[in-house]
């Protein structure tokens, strides 16, 4: 007999009333199933959002967040798919390793977790990992990153992405040059000088950003520039698009609404790899995502043990919390403020990141698709705080915020719902 479920009163990101049915984990066109009908007046229905940059920490830092935890985080925050960072312990550079992770992830079943390979051995930067190994593994790994490192050895990056270019890779590139920022805190400008915190250039981001958009142009490969964050990265990505190059880049919530002010008074919520910006930057941003120059919002959901966040400035760990946020701060950030429609911001969520990726079976909502979906209130506001993270570190702790995610769907099987 069919597992078959019927939603009604549902209303589509263009503003509509429509009804949906689900079979055996599908969608279907059949309105002739025995199933159960569930009304869901005052919710619209998003595909499920799409996440290229999240650190789950499993394995080796389990006390901060696990695959399980990471996956209800997620589901909590409307995500379907979640692209996990290699920086664990042991790093994901290896068959093993991917496979382990993409592996609990299916255990879990809450959402779909897909590892992102190191791109070197140990992220080191000193020779490749087994990348045609992690690609041919039951992980199927695409995308490849030191995220916490940036890979500076310009030799090193051409060949990475000569190397993939065979499977239609994607090098991501955490843009960071290790001479420019050694022993960083925050942006380097008037706040950093007052403070007494060393500061963080912005030109330690573009200048990679440069070398590198020049290197995929040159063995035509495809590079994925991480959390972009300033006006100069920017203008970098745009000028190489204009030119043809195969480049995409992201952005966090945070880098779209957070401001550099936010570090005056000391607090180690605030203190974030790439450091939060000044309002100009956070503009240039913006105007950035609707234009197209930055293709996706991607979390960088950072969770640490609370030892690693309420310390002195200079020892606590650079990272926020940001699944559960996510499309709140997103919406805020863009809707609110008629940057850009609802249905684009929802693109740059979940439609574009899986196209991004070729996560195949998310970002779309299609008859004969797995029914990987999200169900939202657009009209009421909720106020931050973790609740399925094992992490505290929310830069939004308190913040009334838009947009609450009613429940979340895997394959057809609700796995989320704030009712609980």
């Amino acid at each position: 007999m069919s597992i078959s479920t019927r939603l009604i009163n549902l209303r589509n990101l263009e503003g509509g009333y429509i009804s949906i049915s689900i079979e055996n984990g599908y969608f279907t066109n059949s309105n002739n199933l025995t199933s159960n009908e569930e009304d869901c007046s005052g919710l619209t229905i998003i595909p499920g959002l799409v996440d290229l940059h999240t650190h789950l920490r499993e394995p080796g830092f389990e006390d901060a967040e696990t695959i399980l935890t990471g996956s209800q985080t997620a589901a909590a925050g409307g995500f379907t798919a979640v692209s996990a960072m290699p920086n664990t312990d042991p790093i994901a550079d290896t068959a093993g390793v991917v496979e382990q992770i993409y592996r609990l992830g299916q255990t879990h079943g809450i959402c779909d977790v897909f590892p992102i390979g190191a791109i070197t051995v140990g992220s080191r930067g000193e020779q490749l990992a087994e990348i045609r190994a992690m690609n041919t593994s039951a992980a199927q790994t695409r995308i490849f990153s030191d995220d916490g490192n940036c890979l500076s050895s310009a030799i090193l990056m051409r060949r990475a992405l000569e190397y993939v270019k065979s499977f239609d890779g994607v090098i991501a590139q955490h843009a960071q040059d290790p001479q420019l920022t050694v022993d960083s805190q925050v942006n380097e400008g008037v706040i950093s000088s007052r403070l007494g915190l060393k500061g963080w250039p912005a030109v330690a981001e573009e200048a990679i950003i440069a070398r590198d958009v020049l290197l995929a142009e040159h063995v035509k490969s495809r590079l994925h520039i991480c959390h972009v964050s300033t006006a100069g990265s920017v203008e970098i990505i745009r000028w190489a698009k204009a030119r043809g190059i195969q480049v995409t880049a992201e952005v966090t919530p945070h880098h779209l609404l957070l401001t550099e002010d936010l570090v005056e008074n000391y607090d180690p919520l605030f203190k974030v790899n790439p450091p939060l910006r000044t309002q100009r930057d956070v503009e240039a941003l913006r105007s950035a995502l609707v234009d197209g120059t930055i293709d996706v919002i991607a979390t960088d959901h950072a969770p640490h043990p609370i030892e690693r966040k309420e310390c002195e400035w200079a020892n606590a760990a650079f990272g926020m919390l940001g699944l559960e946020s996510a499309l709140s701060v997103s919406f805020k950030a863009m809707v609110e403020s008629k940057l850009i429609p609802l249905p684009k911001l929802i693109e740059k969520m979940s439609v574009r990141p899986a196209e991004i990726a070729g996560y195949k079976d998310h970002g779309s909502i299609e008859v004969g698709k797995p029914a990987n979906f999200t169900l939202v209130n657009f009209e009421k506001n909720w106020v931050s705080r973790p609740r399925m993270s094992k992490s505290s570190n929310d830069p939004y702790l308190g913040m009334t915020l838009p947009v609450i995610v009613q429940a979340t769907y895997l394959r057809g099987r609700k796995v989320y719902s704030r009712n609980g």
